[in-house]
């Protein structure tokens, strides 16, 4: 007997050893990726084979100092920078616009809800590179828990600079996520509205959702184990990360977009995340057709159709 439970005990050390290894690593692997949206080059030519001719715009614009940089202190005490504009009619701007980019992108990947915005909707735009991304320092991905406070600074820094009293906050993917981690807190009255796009009810259901489909492993122990890493390094919870907790707390408007054919975060996050907001005025779109945060691309005249029409009857509210 003794032999026996000598051999478990040997086992189960094993066990937890590998276990702290692989969660180590699997941490590693999602929170500190090589690439960050740290290739803004690369970027600008991803960007610009998707929508010809926005580097073009956006550098015109740029140059002419209409777009212009700006930084601040985020969470941790780490600088992040932000590119901001106003309206292309300052005099008539209809609001403010902050857009919120995905996982290892930066503010160049998503200039076509910049652009949409800034010249179709009328919006002033602030355009954030989240921590651990683009021009921003930081020590790792945060998946939108820690980042949504980063994006309240920037919402409150375009609120001093422009003096709205309707600002949106519009997100795609991780960024989705961080605008809807972001609607369950208090905030001011300015924030008005939340479109999100293709977001994940929580970090855990994403990472689990990853482990099976691109390793092949079971959430326990190895997701279980990630998460304390996070815990301990990160001062967050993957479980915590939880957009549909936010949600729950929710009152103002929001714009649910996901593509049906989405198989990166499952379309089938769209309706827990809808269920989830039982406050306050909703939609939701589903993309026909359409794979991970290509419902713009898919559809650019519905895209700008649907969100104008939301934002339109919310000033009605």
């Amino acid at each position: 007997m003794k032999k026996i439970f000598n051999i478990v005990l040997i086992v189960l050390a094993v066990c937890c050893v590998s276990s702290c290894l692989v969660g180590n690593y699997m941490c590693k692997y999602a929170l500190l990726p090589e690439e960050h949206g740290n290739d803004i080059e690369g970027d600008r030519t991803k960007t610009e084979s998707r929508y010809p001719g926005i580097i073009a715009w956006y550098d015109s614009l740029h140059t002419a100092g209409i777009f212009r940089d700006t930084t601040l202190i985020g969470e941790g005490g780490y600088k992040l920078h932000a590119i901001f504009s106003s309206a292309s009619a300052p005099a008539s701007a209809q609001g403010t616009a902050v857009v919120v980019h995905g996982y290892t992108d930066n503010h160049i990947c998503f200039l076509n809800l910049v652009r949409m915005y800034r010249d179709s909707l009328n919006y002033n735009v602030m355009v954030p590179d989240l921590h651990y991304h683009g021009y921003s320092e930081g020590r790792a991905v945060q998946m939108g828990w820690l980042d949504r406070l980063d994006v309240r600074r920037f919402g409150d820094m375009a609120h001093e600079i422009w003096g709205d009293d309707f600002l949106v906050v519009h997100g795609v993917s991780m960024g989705a996520a961080t605008t809807m981690m972001l609607s369950g807190d208090d905030l001011p009255a300015y924030y008005k509205a939340f479109v999100e796009d293709c977001g994940y009810t929580s970090v855990w259901d994403q990472f689990a959702h990853n482990l099976k489909d691109s390793f092949h492993l079971p959430t326990w122990p190895v997701l279980n184990s990630a998460n304390s890493v996070c815990r301990k390094k990160y001062g967050w919870d993957f479980k915590e990360a939880s957009s549909v907790n936010q949600l729950a707390k929710c009152e103002r408007p929001m714009l649910f977009i996901h593509g049906d054919k989405d198989d990166f975060v499952p379309f089938s996050h769209l309706q827990k995340n809808y269920d989830a907001k039982t406050k306050g005025y909703k939609e939701m779109w589903v993309a026909e057709g359409t794979v991970h945060a290509m419902a713009y691309k898919d559809h650019p005249a519905e895209y700008v159709a649907r969100v104008r029409a939301f934002l339109e009857k919310v000033k009605t509210l």
